[in-house]
């Protein structure tokens, strides 16, 4: 395991003295270190971190049963009833469900309480007897897309350049016949697309539910459509993703919110109604996961390697650390604090508590941390305020 000293900077300015830690409730376990495919814009393979290349391709048996051990312990010392465990990669069914299946086994067996499971994946090597065997052991398949269109996934291709959408495809039908397994898709916003056309496309592929993500980015690496800039809150136009955002919500909100789920509108029409979050994305609520990589090290979340080299690791493992010992760790302490981690900027919005400053990952600058807005700040904000004038005109007409 390679490790790298961390720059003091981007937690110094954070007070957790009085913190009062939440324990994990999820729990990320790479059960493989490398994908078949090499999407242009992901922040694992194409960005500033290059860590991955010095791990373990594959999670080996002494890794399993040692992090099982250890999220038993913690299941024990906090007396948890639940916690939920995801099986990422790379791509997690790179060599077939068996090492998936065998890290839901582990854990399973080690610990005294109940364990939701779910794999994310690419699709590409989902088979209808990796299926079959996934749904027998109960455990749940998410799906990355970034369309229900062959356009839209023209990012999406494999180590040879070849489309990996032809498989996705397939594998989207699978889950589509088999809804009880299907734990619905995450696609990443992709403002060349027409926001109406990927909504409609990714609802012919029948999920439950649709995760839209920002693309990582930071002020350092501005996303894609917005111009490099000082951080800071920024009103004023243009709201590009906010924009396409705001589009996709009113024809989800028209047509189908009863029938399929969008996380990021859920939440932030709960936010406004009073109902705390349960989503990185936006909101206040502690930050409860953490990551296991395929040598055992214990990290934060992955998308923190878009900021810079070896910005989501702590230094710690499964073998010399329990997750108590990661709770502690500055960084895991950050993502907890509610208010007292978000910029004076943030505490003076009237979104602020709604948007919760935007994901943790969002808020980077060199030199100063993540102590700023959001880089989609304006997109934030308008997204907020259209949400919000649209549940008041529902309860207005419902009156």
């Amino acid at each position: 395991m390679t490790t790298r000293p961390h720059p003091p900077w981007p937690y110094a300015l954070l007070d957790i003295t009085a913190h009062r830690p939440v324990p994990f409730r999820q729990f990320v376990l790479k059960v493989h270190g490398r994908c078949n495919l090499d999407c242009t814009y992901c922040y694992l393979y194409q960005g500033p971190d290059h860590g991955w290349r010095d791990r373990p391709a594959s999670t080996s048996a002494r890794t399993v049963r040692r992090t099982a051990a250890r999220i038993a312990e913690h299941v024990r010392t906090h007396r948890l009833d639940v916690i939920r465990i995801e099986l990422h990669g790379g791509e997690p069914l790179l060599t077939g469900p068996d090492p998936v299946l065998a890290y839901v086994d582990a854990v399973r067996a080690a610990v005294d309480c109940r364990v939701t499971a779910t794999v994310q994946t690419n699709g590409t090597r989902l088979t209808d007897r990796s299926l079959d065997r996934l749904a027998g052991a109960g455990v749940r398949v998410g799906l990355s897309l970034d369309g229900g269109r062959a356009a839209h996934n023209a990012r999406r291709v494999d180590h040879a350049g070849r489309p990996a959408w032809p498989a996705a495809r397939a594998a989207a039908h699978r889950l589509a016949a088999r809804p009880e397994s299907y734990a619905g898709i995450l696609c990443t916003i992709d403002l060349a697309a027409d926001p109406l056309d990927v909504y409609r496309s990714l609802l012919e592929l029948r999920p439950p539910g649709v995760d839209f993500l920002l693309p990582h980015a930071n002020w350092d690496r501005p996303p894609p459509g917005l111009p490099t800039r000082p951080p800071g809150r920024h009103r004023p136009h243009p709201t590009p993703y906010g924009d396409w955002l705001a589009t996709l919500f009113d024809a989800w909100w028209d047509e189908g919110r009863l029938t399929t789920r969008i996380r990021l509108f859920q939440e932030i029409a709960g936010l406004l109604l009073g109902a705390p979050s349960r989503a990185e994305a936006v909101g206040l609520s502690p930050m409860a996961a953490v990551v296991v990589e395929t040598d055992g090290a214990i990290e934060q979340v992955d998308s923190l390697r878009s900021a810079y080299e070896g910005a989501s690791e702590t230094g710690l493992d499964v073998f010399g650390h329990s997750f108590d010992d990661a709770l502690r760790h500055p960084g895991l302490a950050a993502r907890q604090l509610g208010e007292r981690a978000l910029a004076e900027e943030c505490l003076g919005c009237p979104v602020g508590k709604v948007c919760g400053g935007g994901n943790y990952v969002h808020r980077y600058a060199p030199g100063t941390g993540f102590r700023h807005p959001s880089v989609y700040c304006a997109d934030l904000e308008r997204l907020v305020r259209h949400i919000a004038h649209r549940l008041q005109r529902t309860s207005g007409t419902a009156r």
